[in-house]
């Protein structure tokens, strides 16, 4: 009797951190597949396009704390490492950055984007940024994302800019900035930010 009470005391408590794992704001969203021969694996980096992922947990989303954000200086060392290492102007990256996170570097977008420069998971994956709340990491990886865009775009800052919005492929089809209004919005605003802090 002693040794069952115990066993469910135990069970309880196993229970109870569960339902605070699962209620944990600084949880992440959780993805399952089985492979072939019956394993279960569970993943928040669904990174394999030839996988079906389904989705078991989602994670609650921190949209511009602006508790967290609102210094728009304590970064700037690393923008300038960043920049140096890619030649792209350190104005450029502080405005993506203010525009995309506002210096919040724990911020998540709607969509799964996360960190200062609001990589995607699938993104960040490519790029190599193990940790995209890692400010370093994620400000070496997005600066080499929009590096590799404006290359990719000759040079054309506002196609560059649409595409780290709305995904280089939108900007193909469309043939120019697409008719989003997230991704027209967004534009100008990083090229208000972009003089500002030029």
């Amino acid at each position: 009797m002693i040794v069952r009470k115990k066993i469910l005391l135990v069970l309880s408590l196993l229970m109870a951190n569960v339902s605070l794992f699962f209620l944990s704001p600084c949880s992440a969203d959780i993805y399952r597949y089985t492979d072939a021969e019956g394993i279960v694996h569970l993943t928040n980096v669904p990174t394999d396009t030839r996988i079906k992922y389904t989705l078991v947990m989602r994670e609650k989303r921190v949209l511009f704390d602006r508790k967290l954000g609102m210094n728009i200086s304590q970064y700037d060392h690393l923008i300038a490492k960043a920049s140096a290492k890619y030649n792209v102007e350190p104005a450029l990256v502080k405005a993506v950055i203010k525009a995309e996170s506002n210096f919040n570097h724990r911020a998540v977008s709607r969509k799964g984007a996360r960190g200062l420069m609001q990589l995607m998971p699938s993104t960040a994956s490519s790029l190599r940024v193990r940790d995209s709340f890692h400010p370093e990491s994620n400000i070496e990886g997005g600066v080499r994302y929009l590096k590799y865009l404006l290359r990719y775009f000759n040079g054309n800052l506002a196609l560059a800019l649409a595409a780290y919005n709305a995904g280089e492929n939108a900007v193909l089809r469309y043939g120019g900035i697409p008719p989003f209004r997230e991704t027209r919005v967004y534009v100008r605003r990083v090229m208000d930010y972009f003089e500002r802090y030029r």
